[in-house]
Order: structure tokens, then C-alpha cells, then sequence
């Protein structure tokens, strides 16, 4: 019986890189496999997946090595949940890989309304996409990929950003799919202990190329030092009172100074919106925002009103999405851009792990370097309030460690850090205090 994926010697060398993002992967799928996909960040996964999915590109993007063949129909979905969201309301999300399919019509909505069935999505078809949660939205997705009829489901961390309620959402719609449809599952992830129980398989990719693995080999969690507490005493830096903002309810909150604050609370309540205006990058609606005179330095107008150099000089911010602050063409000229001294980016890129990528091209590394390159960006000038949104997905347990450490040395320099966080191993290194918005 003809595989539905067979891969011999395949290869991908991205236009602006010398070396090969993956390189010499031969891999053969069976129709109804369940495959766990493991490997550093930076391996390959991604990468990989692409090449499955048929997004790597042409010559003019870069350039393939080996033979891929693929005997069905693809379906992938991505770790962030909103890069996937395409139209306004839900049933026409779903409907819109079968309309590239030509799907013909009378079997469009049938498909929709049972795909949504399947993800346990039990809502209007005219519901608008943009009052979704995170896990819903990762539904959504999964719910598109149904609809199409894929044969092979491809899903690249899909649960990186979800808070532990959408985590299992997620994982419990896509067992009952893959036991209804009996399509071939592949997951990359880095917290692969969620997964393991539904797979039969285990690949691990890495510097010696890919390999069959198994439950047993999985990595396990880092141990890490638990949090500190705040110091008794300890003035806030900023102080927000009935703060109200364009999503969510009015918030109450100090951040201590010196401390690591973990910001939490169910996808779609607000958390983000919440730091972009503690960070002065969006203007209040009401209530009152204060910061120290540690933070302020002499200035008077409120945080909004502030110039960019000004909120640079004071506050580093990391958005949940990399991409956002990239303005450079290779991650040395990106790091240069802040300011920094060289001996600061030189230290920076050697503990986050990319010296070896300071000639390529920011938007080509993979999600977990992206990220790291935003965290390294941030932290080039150390500045005395830093917000982290979303600040360790995509890492192995070697580079969320490294993460864990950067931040605390910050907060032992006298940094002021607050970090939008699902992940209960870094609330548990680094919440010294804890916000958590509903």
C-alpha cells in the first residue's frame, strides 16, 4: 500500500542562510499514525512541517534537497491562534478551505456544521470569530483542516499559548478527531507529555538528523528554584487604580519594584491589552496610572504622552507575536539597533543560543529563536521596567531554563519585570508576585 507521506534525503536551505535547515530527513507516514515530533529549539520542526504542508516556497525562497512525496490531503495548524482567524464569523472561517477545494456547494455547510461538531465548537455559524478565546480559536483552526477532509493533520504547537483549560480543550478535540476521520497526526511540541498518551509514535530531530524515539526518552520538565516572594515593604513601580482599558473590566494592581510579577488568567480576558497600557503604548480610558519617580526620571506627562525614546529609555517591552519588533534584515543588525554596546549583544546572543545566526534573516529562524531574539532585543539597554508577553513558547528545556535565569539575574540587578504567563514552571521560578485578571 503507497505511504501517504515518503520523504528520501529531504533538505531546505532557506536563500539567506549557508546552512540547511533541515537537511537528510527521510521519514515514511502510514495513513492513521500518530506521531509525536520532538527536537531543540531550532531543529528543524517547523521546517519540517512546512515542507509536509507544502510552505516552504520556490528557488527564489530557497532551495530542496531530496524527494518529498505526499498522498493526500494537507491540513495544518499553527501555535499562534490568531494568525489562523480569516473571516468574521465563524461558519465562513471553516467554510473557507473548501471554497479553495471547490468544494462543491450543497456539501460545503454539512462538512462546517460536522467539523465544528467534531471540535466540540458548539456555537452559531454567524458567531464572530474575534470574541473567541485562544482554545476556541485553535478549534476553529482544527475545524477548517476537518471541513477540507485532510488526510495528514499537521499541528505546530498548538497549545503554546493556551491557558490550561484551553490546553485541554485542544488536546481533547484533536483525539476525538483523529479517532472519527482516522487521519495521520503529526504534533511538534515541547511540552510533549500533554500528547504522548493519544500517540503511537515518536520521532526526536536533531543534530543527528531524525530518529524513531519513544515515550520513555520524552524530556522532562526543568527543575527549577521556586519563586523569591516580594520584599516587605517594597514600594510598587507602578500602581494602577480602576484602570480602565479597551478590553476587560477596570483593574486594580501595584507591580513591585525589584520583582518578578506573572500576570495570569484565562485567554481573551484582557492580559495583554492590560501590559500594552502599563507599558505606556496605549492610552487609558479611564482610572488612574502611576509609576514611581525610579521609573519617571523627571518626567510628568502621563506614560502615553511620553516619546518613543523616552518609553525606550525606561521600558522594554515583548510582544506576544516576535515578528511585531523586527525591523531589521539579519539579527546582528537587529540587535545593533537598540544601542547596546557590543560586549552586551555578544553576551546576549551566546546565552540565548544564536551567534550562530547573526547573518540570517530575523523572520527565517524558527518560532523558539524568534522568540529569544525579541527577549535579547529587550533586554540589550536592561531597562528598569520590562514586560514579557507570552515570553517562553517555542523553547527546549536547555533555552526556557536559560530564560529563567536572564530574568532573574534582572530582577536581582533591581529590574522591575511582569510577564503574561501561562506556563505554571515559570510561575513557579519566577512569581514572586502574582495579578491575575478575569
Amino acid at each position: 500500500m503507497t505511504a501517504l507521506v515518503e520523504a528520501r534525503n529531504l533538505g531546505w536551505r532557506h536563500a539567506s542562510r549557508l546552512k540547511p535547515a533541515i537537511e537528510d530527513i527521510s521519514l515514511r507516514l502510514e495513513r492513521g499514525e500518530r506521531v509525536l515530533l520532538t527536537g531543540d529549539s531550532g531543529a528543524g520542526k517547523s521546517t519540517l512541517l512546512a515542507a509536509l504542508a507544502g510552505l516552504l516556497g520556490d528557488e527564489e525562497d530557497g532551495e530542496q534537497a531530496g524527494t518529498l512525496e505526499v498522498n493526500g490531503t494537507v491540513g495544518m495548524v499553527l501555535q499562534d491562534p490568531d494568525s489562523q482567524v480569516i473571516a468574521s464569523r465563524i461558519g465562513d472561517d471553516v467554510a473557507f478551505g473548501c471554497e479553495n477545494l471547490r468544494v462543491p456547494r450543497e456539501e460545503i455547510w454539512p462538512r462546517v456544521r460536522r467539523a465544528l461538531d467534531l471540535v466540540g465548537l458548539d456555537l452559531p455559524l454567524d458567531h464572530p470569530t474575534r470574541h473567541l478565546s485562544g482554545g476556541q480559536k485553535q478549534r476553529l483552526a482544527l475545524a477548517g483542516v476537518i471541513a477540507m477532509g485532510a488526510e495528514l493533520i499537521l499541528l505546530d504547537e498548538p497549545t503554546a499559548n493556551l491557558d490550561p483549560e484551553g490546553r485541554r480543550e485542544v488536546v481533547e478535540a484533536v483525539a476525538t478527531v483523529v479517532a472519527e476521520t482516522n487521519a495521520t497526526l503529526v504534533v511538534v511540541e515541547h511540552r510533549p507529555r500533554l500528547w504522548a498518551p493519544m500517540m503511537d509514535r515518536f520521532l526526536h530531530l536533531g543534530d543527528d538528523g531524525l530518529r524513531e524515539s519513544t515515550a520513555a526518552e520524552l524530556p522532562a520538565p526543568p527543575v527549577l528554584p521556586a519563586a523569591r516572594g516580594v520584599v516587605p515593604g517594597a514600594q510598587a513601580m507602578v500602581s494602577a487604580r480602576e484602570l480602565r482599558t479597551i478590553w476587560g473590566p477596570p483593574r486594580t494592581l501595584d507591580l513591585p519594584e525589584g520583582a518578578s510579577t506573572v500576570i495570569t488568567g484565562p485567554n481573551g480576558s484582557g492580559k495583554s491589552t492590560l501590559a500594552l497600557t502599563l507599558a505606556g503604548l496605549l492610552e487609558p480610558l479611564g482610572g488612574r496610572l502611576d509609576y514611581s519617580e525610579t521609573l519617571r526620571q523627571g518626567l510628568r506627562k502621563a506614560p502615553h504622552a511620553w516619546t518613543s525614546r523616552q518609553l525606550a529609555q525606561r521600558i522594554g517591552y515583548v510582544f506576544q507575536d516576535p515578528e511585531h519588533q523586527f525591523v531589521a534584515r539579519t539579527v546582528a543588525a537587529e540587535m545593533a539597533v537598540s544601542g547596546g554596546t557590543q560586549e552586551r549583544i555578544d553576551d546576549l546572543l551566546t546565552r540565548l543560543r544564536l551567534t550562530h545566526l547573526t547573518e540570517a534573516n530575523p523572520f527565517t529562524l524558527s518560532g523558539g529563536e524568534k522568540r529569544r531574539l525579541s527577549v535579547a532585543t529587550a533586554l540589550v539597554n536592561t531597562p528598569a521596567f520590562l514586560l514579557l508577553d507570552e515570553p517562553t513558547f517555542g523553547q527546549d528545556p536547555t533555552t526556557f531554563t536559560e530564560l529563567i535565569g536572564l530574568v532573574r539575574e534582572l530582577t536581582d540587578e533591581g529590574v522591575t519585570v511582569a510577564s503574561i504567563t501561562h506556563d505554571e514552571l515559570y510561575i513557579h521560578a519566577l512569581g514572586d508576585h502574582t495579578v491575575e485578571v478575569r
